[in-house]
Formats: C-alpha cells, structure tokens, sequence
C-alpha cells in the first residue's frame, strides 16, 4: 500500500512490556511516507516502569513522529471535527482500554480520539494486549469484534501455559491490519498462534 498523504493515528496505552516491540512499527508508517500522529495514555506520560521511563519513551514517539504528542482530552476532540485521521491504531491496547471502548467510556485522550474516529466512520484498529483477554474481557472484545468501523491485529495466546487468559496482537502484522482496515477488510486469520513455540 502506498502510505504517502496518509495520516495515521498511533495511540499505546498502558501494556508497558509490549512498547519495545510497538515503537518500530511507527517508524516503518513513518518511512512509507505516512504522517503519524502520536497519541498516549496517561499512564505512558507519567509512569516509569521496569521498562523504560515515560521521558524516554515520550522522547521516542516525538523523535519517530516528528509531531507533538496528544495526550489530553481537550487535544483529542479537534480529531473529530478535522478528521484529520486516515486511520487510527492503538498498539497497545490494553484490557482496561478495551473495556472502556467496548462500554462508551471517554476517560482519555486516547478514547476521545477513538471516539472521534468512529464518529467520523473511519477504522480503529485494535493491536490488543491483556492477561484477561479471553476472562472477563472477553465479553468486551466480543463485543469490538461485531462493531462497526472496528478491526483487529490479529491476535493469539502469548502463554497458554502459564497466563492462559492473556492475549497479545502479533505486533508485525500492524501496518496489514492497517491497510485493510482502509479497505474496510478484517486482515484474516483473525486468531492466530502468538508464538510458535510457546511453552507447551
């Protein structure tokens, strides 16, 4: 797909040990020609994990993006009128995102900008990243799934044998998810194996 005069929303919430593995996805929409919009949680701007710090990976996005990144309510809800997104990503969306999504909670910058995309019937896709994926959260993403103008990273168990609930998208698959969500397509196989050796 060309991504040249394509802008591209890139929103992570608070799965802190999949941020590694995410940040380079923004740097390949940003060397297709896209231009990526930064969108953070609250916890990325303020908490400092095991991980990285939030300066850090602030640092990251801005450097990568080039752009200021939005992360208030207030900065989001110009997203809806603008529509200034061609396509918007969260990566990673973590169980408590997906369940305020999937119950029309607007508590974030990242929410309000996902409400804005929805009302202007443009794609959100969903990179998901929960230990509850298929618990309690799996009413939720049942409930994304049947949406419209939702779409999925395909996704699988990152450790059956020891987090048997958790989900994680296949992260390399994003910028596909992406183009077909433009398409109005659900990149398929939808379920997939995370890892292909994981602990048995």
């Amino acid at each position: 797909m060309n991504w040249t005069g394509k802008t591209v929303g890139f929103a992570l919430t608070g799965s802190h040990c999949t941020f590694e593995e995410t940040m380079p996805h923004i740097q390949r929409f940003v060397d297709a020609g896209a231009r990526v919009i930064p969108i953070a949680s609250q916890t990325l701007m303020t908490t400092d994990t095991r991980f990285g710090t939030s300066a850090s990976w602030q640092q990251q996005l801005k450097q990568i993006t080039g752009n200021d990144i939005i992360s208030s309510i207030v900065d989001a809800e110009p997203l809806g009128p603008s529509k200034l997104l061609d396509v918007m990503l969260i990566a990673p969306c973590t169980g408590n995102t997906t369940s305020r999504l999937a119950n029309a909670m607007t508590d974030s910058a990242v929410l309000m900008a996902a409400k804005a995309q929805m009302r202007n019937q443009r794609p959100l896709v969903l990179a998901i990243s929960t230990n509850d994926g298929l618990g309690l959260n799996a009413a939720n993403i049942a409930k994304l799934l049947v949406a419209k103008h939702i779409y999925f990273v395909p996704f699988g168990q990152d450790n059956p044998a020891q987090k048997p609930n958790s989900l994680v998208a296949r992260m390399e698959l994003i910028m596909d998810a992406c183009a077909s969500a433009l398409e109005g397509k659900q990149l398929q196989p939808l379920l997939i194996e995370r890892f292909q050796d994981f602990i048995s």
